[in-house]
């Protein structure tokens, strides 16, 4: 019996596959270590029906890990950033969350999380050329 073996590189691999791929990976991941509770998380704020701000992550293993938090350049500065963050906040917490995990490369970002109760817990000079990875944790409660 022969098979027919075919690499596809970048754009020749389907955008599904590449979904399927990465979602192969978290499934394994969670099977390895048992009992993960994932569920999406997001809150989106518009403006007569046009989003302007908004947050999305999920909560997993009592933890809120946001993966973006955007807000519109026209509505930047405003405090919509820090209204969406308590917002996704106040979700995870219901949820049962005891503490918070976001990243960012921008300097400017870290301080404001930090602004916002976010300890850095990490971070790493020059991950991206001219940019540090900032890891940064909120505790609610402390784990037992």
């Amino acid at each position: 019996m022969t098979t027919s073996l075919e690499w596809r590189r970048d754009d020749a691999v389907p955008v599904a596959d590449r979904h399927l791929i990465r979602d192969r990976v978290i499934t394994h991941g969670r099977q390895q270590t048992q009992g993960s509770d994932a569920a999406d998380i997001a809150v989106a704020l518009y403006e007569q029906g046009e989003l302007i701000a908004g947050a999305v992550g999920r909560t997993e293993f009592q933890r809120l890990y946001i993966s973006y938090l955007w807000v519109s350049d026209e509505r930047r500065g405003q405090g919509l950033g820090g209204d969406c963050l308590r917002q996704i906040e106040a979700l995870a917490l219901r949820r049962g969350c005891v503490d918070a995990l976001v990243e960012t490369l921008l300097d400017e970002v870290a301080a404001l999380y930090e602004h916002l109760g976010y300890a850095c817990i990490s971070h790493v000079h020059d991950f991206v050329p001219g940019f540090t990875r900032h890891t940064l944790l909120k505790v609610w409660q402390p784990r037992d």
